[in-house]
């Protein structure tokens, strides 16, 4: 593997591609910890091999495989082997997933993946067609080669997500203490406060919480501030600004966890999304 012993990462936009986030990296000792998206994850593995706690258990993707989680999946991200993996990915909003679903399949309902890993080189080689195509500006043959790709994807591996419905007492705890958290997240109560807040127990609230969102009340904070930093920092919020808004301490916090759950540091991430900005502000 070239450079061997040397990360590097980029996280982009591509103006002709909305609603889409790409990445390219090479991870050796990066560790993501558990978190969400927004959107979905199609990530092709093109060396080494990545393992990803999803669903309960430990998947692994190897070369030619790719990784895919639906939106609002709590994962992990990690390398199986000494020499890490390098991979390309796309992140479409679930938006475009219907769109392409409900104009080139039979799926009905909201569409998503099936199985985390899927073995197939030839849509691995398409979503890094997209990356090098978004690269060289041509936006004809990444939207095309996107919308092939998620086809393709959907009719091997795709199904109709199934829909969260809060039903239980502990369900409906959860879903009022992620509201009091989303809502508080710059000065959020202790796991005993939440708890008095709502009428339960700290480890029931607890049981209930992971039940329902995969992650403990913390992690899910930490994970649902990284998002809204990254809104923020869209909007140009510089990153220190951005880390007392959402409740880190400062901004090293910020950069420690937004690089373990984005793949990115704060800055990096908002230089690329300046330049986004500032090709769409360019006469054509």
């Amino acid at each position: 593997m070239a450079d061997a012993g040397k990360e590097r990462a980029r996280h982009w936009q591509y103006t002709e591609l909305p609603g889409v986030d790409l990445l390219r990296a090479r991870y050796i000792h990066k560790t993501f910890v558990r978190h969400t998206h927004e959107n979905f994850v199609i990530a092709a593995i093109a060396d080494g091999v990545e393992v990803f706690h999803h669903g309960g258990g430990d998947q692994y993707a190897g070369a030619g495989a790719l990784a895919l989680v639906n939106p609002d999946t709590p994962h992990t991200g990690r390398a199986g082997v000494p020499e890490g993996w390098r991979y390309g990915a796309v992140y479409p909003s679930p938006e475009v997933v219907a769109q392409i679903a409900a104009e080139t399949t039979a799926l009905r309902g909201t569409p998503g993946f099936v199985s985390p890993v899927l073995d197939d080189p030839y849509a691995a080689g398409l979503v890094h067609q997209v990356l090098r195509a978004a690269d060289e500006g041509n936006a004809l043959a990444a939207d095309t080669l996107l919308r092939v790709a998620v086809t393709r994807l959907l009719r091997l591996n795709g199904g109709p997500l199934p829909r969260r419905e809060v039903r239980s007492a502990g369900a409906r705890i959860a879903a009022r203490a992620r509201a009091v958290l989303q809502e508080r997240m710059a000065g959020p109560p202790t796991l005993e406060e939440l708890a008095v807040e709502l009428g339960t127990g700290p480890f029931a609230l607890l049981r209930a919480f992971r039940d329902v969102y995969g992650m403990p009340p913390h992690t899910w904070l930490t994970d649902a501030r990284v998002r809204r930093a990254r809104q923020l920092l869209d909007t140009g919020v510089t990153p220190a600004e951005a880390a007392l808004a959402v409740g880190f301490a400062d901004q090293p916090h910020l950069n420690r966890h937004f690089s373990r759950i984005v793949g990115v540091p704060p800055g990096a991430y908002q230089r690329e999304r300046k330049n986004v900005q500032d090709a769409r502000g360019r006469p054509s």
